[in-house]
Order: C-alpha cells, then sequence, then structure tokens
C-alpha cells in the first residue's frame, strides 16, 4: 500500500497565512465614528417608538446564539464543510435539524404505564377540516382502535390463558363499540357494545338500558358510550385519536379482571355550515371481569362490570339528553356557567380521584 503523498512546505506556509489573515479579519473590530453616531441615532429613535418604517431587527434568539461563534470557528467550520462536501458519512447527525420536525410529527409509542406528568404545550394552532388535531398532542396519539392494544394473557385467577385472552379481547370489543364506532358516535344505539355485556348483570346491563331509551340525570348513556347529536354536530373526518393502557390480574370472584383507562379525543363540526373545529375529550376507566360460571351465577363469554368512572371535557354541563354537546367559541354554550376547578383534559398523569370535584368546571385546553 502506497503512503499518503506529502504536503509541499510552501502550501503548508500558504495555507498558515492565509489562516492568520482569516482571524485578523474575523475579529472584532471597534466601530468608527460614524457607525457609532447613526447607532446612537437609532437608539433615541428607538426609545422613542421612532424607528424608520419597515425597520426589522433579527430574532433575539438568533442573535444571541450565533454572535461571537462563528468568528473563532469560522476556519475550523470551512475545512469541516470541505470534508463533509467530499465525505457527509464522515459527520454522526443531522448539522442542520432537518429531522426535528419529523421527529416532533412522529406517533408516540404505546403507554406501557402511568406517564408522570401532562404532555407538554403544543405551539398554539387552531384546528381546521384539514387538521382536526392542530394544537393538540392528541396529534402524536394512535388512531382509533389502534390506540387500544390488549396486553399478552397467561393464566390468573384460576382462569386458563385462553379465557384471560378472551377477557382481554372483549375488554377491547367494548371500547371499540362504545366510543369509536361511526354509528354509535352518531347516536345510533350501540348494540355491539351491549351484547358484549352480560345480561344478567341487571343493575348495569338494565340501567344502559334504560338511560338509551330515555335518559335523565340518573340514567345517563354518556357513563358508557360517547354520543353526539347528529343534528347538532358531526365527526370531522374517520379519526378519533386514543392513549391509554389496558392491564389484568386476579379478580375477586374466580375471575380475571381487566383493567382499561383509555382517553379519547373526538373533533366536531357543527352541521349549520360552520367551519369551526372544536373538540371534546373523554377519559374512561373501567374494571370489568369474566367469572367462574361454576361458582358464579353469570353468562359464559360475557363480561361484568367491576366499575366505570369517566372525566368528560368540552360538554356541556347538566344536560342529560344523552348526546354529548360541545362547545364552540362561535356559539353560546348549553348548560350553566362553569364554577369548578380548571383541568388539564390530556393529563394522564394521576389517577380519577372518585371524590373529586363534580361542579362543571373549565379545560385549559382542548
Amino acid at each position: 500500500m502506497s503512503e499518503d503523498p506529502k504536503i509541499p512546505d510552501d502550501v503548508w506556509e500558504q495555507f498558515a497565512r492565509d489562516t492568520e489573515r482569516d482571524i485578523r479579519n474575523s475579529a472584532p473590530k471597534e466601530p468608527s465614528a460614524r457607525a457609532r453616531e447613526v447607532a446612537e441615532r437609532l437608539r433615541r429613535q428607538d426609545e422613542r417608538g421612532e424607528r424608520p418604517e419597515g425597520w426589522r431587527s433579527p430574532p433575539t434568539r438568533q442573535r444571541k446564539s450565533r454572535r461571537g461563534l462563528w468568528g473563532a470557528l469560522g476556519v475550523a467550520l470551512a475545512i469541516v464543510v470541505a470534508v463533509v462536501a467530499v465525505k457527509p458519512s464522515l459527520v454522526p447527525g443531522d448539522l442542520f435539524g432537518g429531522g426535528s420536525a419529523e421527529a416532533d410529527a412522529s406517533p408516540l409509542p404505546l403507554e406501557t404505564a402511568a406517564p408522570t406528568a401532562a404532555p407538554s404545550a403544543e405551539a398554539s394552532q387552531i384546528p381546521t377540516l384539514d387538521d382536526p388535531f392542530a394544537g393538540s398532542p392528541a396529534k402524536r396519539w394512535a388512531d382509533g382502535a389502534a390506540g387500544i392494544v390488549v396486553p399478552k394473557a397467561k393464566a390468573v385467577g384460576g382462569q386458563s390463558e385462553a379465557k384471560v385472552a378472551q377477557a382481554l379481547e372483549l375488554t377491547r370489543k367494548l371500547l371499540v363499540e362504545s366510543n369509536l364506532d361511526p354509528q354509535t358516535l352518531r347516536g345510533a344505539r350501540p348494540t355491539a357494545a351491549l351484547d358484549v355485556l352480560d345480561p344478567l348483570q341487571k343493575d348495569v346491563r338494565g340501567l344502559l338500558e334504560t338511560a338509551l331509551r330515555k335518559p335523565d340525570k340518573d340514567h345517563d348513556p354518556l357513563w358508557m358510550f360517547s354520543r353526539f347529536d347528529p343534528a347538532e354536530v358531526r365527526p370531522v373526518g374517520d379519526v378519533v385519536k386514543t392513549r391509554g393502557r389496558m392491564t389484568f390480574k386476579a379478580g375477586d370472584h374466580a375471575s380475571v379482571e381487566v383493567h382499561a383507562d383509555y382517553t379519547f379525543v373526538y373533533p366536531v363540526v357543527q352541521t349549520n355550515g360552520s367551519t369551526e373545529v372544536t373538540r371534546t375529550i373523554i377519559r374512561r376507566v373501567l374494571d370489568v371481569e369474566i367469572s367462574d360460571p361454576a361458582k358464579y351465577q353469570v353468562t359464559p363469554g360475557k363480561l361484568t362490570v367491576v366499575k366505570w368512572d369517566q372525566d368528560i371535557n368540552n360538554s356541556a354541563c347538566d344536560v342529560y339528553d344523552g348526546y354529548l354537546h360541545p362547545s364552540f367559541a362561535s356559539a353560546e354554550s348549553e348548560g350553566p356557567d362553569p364554577t369548578g376547578p380548571t383541568t388539564d383534559p390530556y393529563d394522564r398523569s394521576e389517577t380519577l380521584d372518585p371524590n373529586r370535584d363534580e361542579a362543571c368546571g373549565t379545560v385549559s385546553r382542548v
């Protein structure tokens, strides 16, 4: 193998002279008397609010990040640029941050544990028909049923792995049919969701049947189902954003108990021809189980509801007609004025406190 050719001395000397000249030229210089005079006049005009029309200062962030840096690194950077031009693979990463926007918009990994804080604030953007999740942390969440992933089943509570898998899949079906099915969202009877529930559990199945038939404060279908009045609003597009997790354990009734905790984000628009988009955010927490029919009076292959809870945001309070009624900035909202606390509907870091203030509150963002 031949050795690298030796660089002639005169080339090195020329390089040294050029480098010294470049460093001298890039060093800070004392402004001339004329420059100082102009700068002082502009400063006085600025203090009096008299800057000439069209004057624009460069962004402060850019001034601070670049001032004093390029002069010191000018020569070295010139050499690096030359090397990169010949072989870009020698420099790791993206020098110009070209991939940062894609990273910001990339889908979040599935939630496997409770987050430690609320999602960070998003840039203020107005949702539109073309981009209904603009300005929302849900933009990076999964689309619909893709966000409801069952964990790997294993035998617990005297139930086989197959029974546990059945309980998980039935829970997933209940969530999908109750919160994502297009017909359910448009106010239709959620027949497929009801069919998952044990008809022998009268206090739940019977309550929901009554709520769908004749809703009131004590029989509210929104406790389980997400439903909008089709005469009032319609969904924007066919995507509902979903985020949450599902776990299971041995139950108290020779059973497997499944715990589900999911938040659903619904973009909607009024049916009056307006193009204003708003979002309703619902967090649902649900515990269900499949018990051993040899020991308990249950219907095989059906879910028994242990408990449920929900946190509904951006929907009229104290309206019990069986539908969600989102608030729009351009329209007068239904129900009383909010008096409760302000909450972040995207914050999944805390459990839903069963003793929380039930007064109608406000949301920090939608």
